[in-house]
């Protein structure tokens, strides 16, 4: 998988965690850069860890199914897109009661915005990729929107939220689609 691949997948790995750093730029009553920081470390951290994690159970698997890896890796990326696409569209617009820079509920919300960068990891077992490049490339590319996506939170409020979320979800499809066009043509 080339470079621009990789970006595409942590852009699309990057956006449940770009919507919640909006959502918690609204929810902080003034953003500082050290919010902004802690936020952005805590996502970029899981998302490039996950990745790693799932990466590491995919080895175990490859030798077992090698044969269909191209339609493990569209079928996983295919999956978290569509649940991307589906949770953008039926996310609540009533206001959240958590307090975004609360340890615990970072902690949370970490885990829960990288369940997909598990899953899309044990993909990355299956493919031909330098798996230190890709986890890179995404904890960098999530730590700086989720960073951003604070701020543009706190200033610009809803309007973004949604619209993310489904790109995110339409990005992981293509890629799913590009790797099953690969390997059948």
């Amino acid at each position: 998988m080339d470079m621009v691949a990789t970006i595409f997948i942590a852009l699309g790995l990057a956006a449940d965690a770009f919507a919640v750093s909006v959502a918690s730029g609204m929810a902080i009553e003034k953003v500082r850069i050290s919010s902004a920081l802690k936020i952005a470390i805590f996502f970029g951290s899981f998302q490039a860890i996950m990745p790693l994690i799932g990466w590491l159970g995919g080895l175990t698997l490859r030798g077992f199914i090698a044969g269909l890896d191209h339609w493990i890796a569209f079928g996983l990326l295919s999956f978290i897109g569509c649940r991307m696409i589906y949770e953008s569209i039926r996310i609540e617009s009533s206001p959240r009661k958590i307090n975004p820079l609360n340890t615990y509920a970072l902690l949370m919300l970490s885990v829960a915005t990288s369940i997909d960068a598990l899953a899309v990891g044990v993909s990355f077992a299956f493919l031909k990729i330098f798996v230190a490049v890709a986890v890179i490339v995404i904890g960098i590319v999530t730590f700086l929107l989720s960073f951003f996506g604070t701020f543009i939170g706190h200033r610009f409020g809803r309007f973004f939220e949604r619209r993310i979320e489904t790109a995110g979800g339409l990005i992981l499809i293509g890629i799913g689609t590009k790797i099953l066009v690969e390997h059948l043509i």
